[in-house]
């Protein structure tokens, strides 16, 4: 072999023997080196799984579930629930569209769950995991959003409807039975500052085309214009787009009149009653109709632990589970054991149970083809510039 080493090399190793210990003691240096960073690796994988093991990611609306269910949840499943939150389906979708990730279970609305199912991001359910699945009443069940319920389990609905201060609307003799007072001038110049409605473009245009005698799922241009016309020569008397602190705008009296969810509407009556305010906080259903939004749970697919996921569904679909949402936040409820438990006051409110008469003129929303929404991403942009 032809060697490697010059002269003056070789002289100076030659000037410093080096005996089997030192020779494996160099040699295997590196190697500890390199086993430490392994078991520093390892170690963080290790941390990596215990978390992954020991959480289920929830993503839901704003106070959609009761503290002490989440406690007794924890308790039962040995892990924690982390929970991150949105306060409309668009922000959520578009979330999730920008990449967000590792979600484990999300609480969408019947026309988003449609959204995600036709962009492929939902897990389908293992209904043999899910005994409790029995309790939902079958008519929150085969939806057209999910036919056959393959991803979607029923959590609970809400009503987009009308709330509004009972003294100052009769002070004023304006009806509470119409969406007229929140689109017609005649009847907002009386309440001009004092009226907000939700920052959705689905949800403001569907309380327009309601209002015009459409359906909320009309997609006819014309009919389009119409409403977004209809809400341009509102918005001057509008204080603002508020889908998050209407509830509390209620509550102290800045508000007299919001356009908004049922349970959110029984949540400002509760809080003005605790707070012993002068006034009283009560919500109707319009009379030209209104929207009804079934909330499901589903599976995303870059949830890591569809399992905990499942448990969660099935220990939701427990009637005492179920009823203590309700009890919570006025929600409506498709489970049919929760009925039993659901406080007699909240059982008997027509906007949170309503009657046959009234949910015959109750839609879900549908989802909407790219174009579809391109054209009325375009009149909302016209309508909250103008």
């Amino acid at each position: 072999m032809k060697n490697l080493l010059s002269a003056k090399d070789a002289k100076k190793r030659e000037g410093k023997p080096k005996n089997t210990f030192w020779l494996l003691k160099n040699f295997f240096a590196p190697l500890r080196v390199l086993r430490g960073q392994m078991i520093l690796t390892f170690l963080a994988c290790l941390a990596l799984s215990a978390q992954a093991r020991d959480e289920l990611h929830l993503y839901n609306w704003n106070n959609y579930i009761s503290d002490a269910t989440v406690a007794r949840f924890e308790a039962t499943c040995r892990c924690k629930v982390v929970q991150d939150y949105y306060s409309d389906n668009e922000e959520m979708l578009a979330k999730l569209a920008a990449g967000a990730t590792g979600h484990d279970l999300i609480v969408p609305t019947g026309d988003a769950v449609e959204s995600l199912i036709k962009s492929g991001q939902l897990r389908p359910l293992e209904k043999t995991k899910l005994p409790h699945l029995k309790n939902v009443d079958p008519a929150y069940l085969d939806t057209a959003f999910d036919p056959g319920n393959r991803y979607s389990v029923p959590y609970a609905y809400t009503i987009t409807l009308i709330g509004y201060n009972v003294g100052k609307m009769r002070e004023l003799k304006l009806p509470t039975d119409t969406w007229a007072v929140i689109f017609e001038p005649g009847y907002l110049k009386k309440l001009k500052g004092r009226v907000t409605v939700l920052d959705s473009q689905r949800e403001l245009m569907a309380a327009a085309l309601k209002y015009l005698g459409y359906s909320a799922n009309d997609t006819d241009e014309a009919h389009w214009r119409r409403a977004r016309d209809l809400i341009i020569r509102a918005k001057p008397y509008w204080a603002a787009f508020n889908a998050s602190s209407y509830i509390k705008e209620l509550t102290v009296g800045n508000i007299w009149l919001a356009h908004g969810y049922s349970n959110d509407m029984f949540q400002a009556q509760q809080d003005a009653r605790l707070a012993g305010r002068p006034f009283t906080i009560a919500y109707a259903t319009p009379k030209e109709g209104a929207v009804l939004a079934l909330d499901s749970m589903v599976l995303h697919q870059s949830g890591p632990r569809p399992d905990l996921a499942h448990r969660f569904i099935d220990f939701m679909l427990e009637g005492k589970n179920s009823a203590e949402l309700t009890n919570l936040i006025g929600s409506g409820n498709p489970n049919r054991d929760a009925l039993q438990y659901i406080e007699p006051a909240i059982a008997a409110n027509q906007a949170v149970f309503p009657p046959p008469a009234v949910q015959r003129r109750l839609e879900m929303l549908k989802d909407l083809d790219r174009n579809q929404r391109r054209v009325l991403s375009r009149m909302w942009t016209e309508i909250k510039v103008h």
